[in-house]
């Protein structure tokens, strides 16, 4: 702008005057020096203005930064409220804490003490009760193996009681269908032999063809010494009617029953304390008493082979 206002001044001046050209050359050279200075404060001006934005945005810096920290200042400040309420607090706390310590600790250790004694009871009652287990597991052990004696010797005894029943259906197996069957229940061999077999109405002498059976059967009980025998006898409900050497029907079947032992007794290998004779009259019936078939099968003797026991007691005994 300085520029232009020298250039109008000085054509204005050449045009209403009339100069020497030294002047001219003088005015010249001034206004060159003019030219430089404007270009210079141009220059100059251009810094001082970016030197101004600079300081503009270094300003706008320090505002935000001012801003951020009075925010901190007045977050710091909560926060030391709030620590210092909490100060104030833990502090009282203390005081009492610190107030009522002894006290504290003398409970503390009472409890303390009470704690260790129920402890000490604990495991005492704990190593007698180790104790008893350990006794139990001994006793446990004891009686199952006093089981797996047993369960070993019913097992041998029922193997036995299986052949003593085949040994004694070989035997007898002339008398099938003849009013004689050989069968194993619970552990026991059952014979039984209908009065047909064996003895005729109201009588108890055994036939031929009975004693036969019968010493049959004995020659099997010879080799088995280890049998307890039970010779029953049965009859039907019909009242005796026989001569009075026989009282009734009990009396019968009793007479009966030592008939069949004393012909096992012929057999000098059959210990007679195995034997036992018992009458059972017609009080244990198979088979109804009101058809004369049913009758005829309880009109009967039974032998009962029982297997001794005897090491089977001493195993519960013991």
């Amino acid at each position: 702008m300085k520029n232009t206002f020298l250039t109008l001044i000085l054509s204005t001046f050449i045009l209403t005057s009339c100069v020497s050209p030294k002047v001219y050359k003088e005015l010249e050279s001034k206004y060159a020096g003019l030219k430089k200075e404007n270009k210079a404060l141009k220059e100059e001006n251009k810094e001082l203005q970016l030197a101004l934005n600079q300081a503009k945005n270094k300003l706008k810096e320090t505002e935000d930064d001012y801003l951020d920290a009075d925010a901190n200042k007045k977050l710091w400040e909560a926060e030391y409220k709030a620590l210092s309420k909490n100060y104030d607090a833990l502090k009282e706390s203390y005081d009492a804490l610190e107030a009522n310590s002894s006290s504290a600790i003398a409970a503390n250790t009472k409890k303390n003490r009470e704690l260790l004694a129920q402890l000490e009871s604990k495991e005492q009652a704990l190593a007698t009760e180790n104790a008893r287990l350990e006794q139990l597991k001994q006793e446990l052990e004891a009686r199952s193996q006093r089981v797996a004696d047993l369960e070993a010797i019913i097992s041998a005894k029922e193997a036995e009681m299986n052949a003593l029943k085949d040994a004694i259906s070989k035997a007898l197996v002339d008398f099938e269908g003849k009013g004689l069957t050989v069968e194993k229940r619970n552990g026991k061999v059952y014979v039984s032999m209908e009065n047909k077999l064996l003895f005729q109405s109201g009588s108890w002498a055994v036939g031929t063809q009975g004693k036969q059976a019968v010493k049959q059967l004995g020659a099997v009980l010879a080799d088995n010494p280890e049998i307890s025998v039970l010779i029953e006898g049965h009859t039907d409900n019909d009242p005796f009617s026989g001569n009075g050497n026989v009282k009734d029907n009990w009396d019968l079947s009793t007479k009966r029953a030592t008939a069949i032992v004393n012909i096992l007794q012929d057999n000098k290998n059959i210990n007679p304390e195995s034997l036992t004779a018992a009458g059972r009259g017609e009080y244990a019936p198979v088979a109804s008493n009101d058809t004369a078939e049913g009758k005829a099968k309880n009109r009967r003797i039974e032998v009962i082979l029982t297997p001794k026991l005897d090491k089977i007691t001493e195993l519960l005994n013991n």
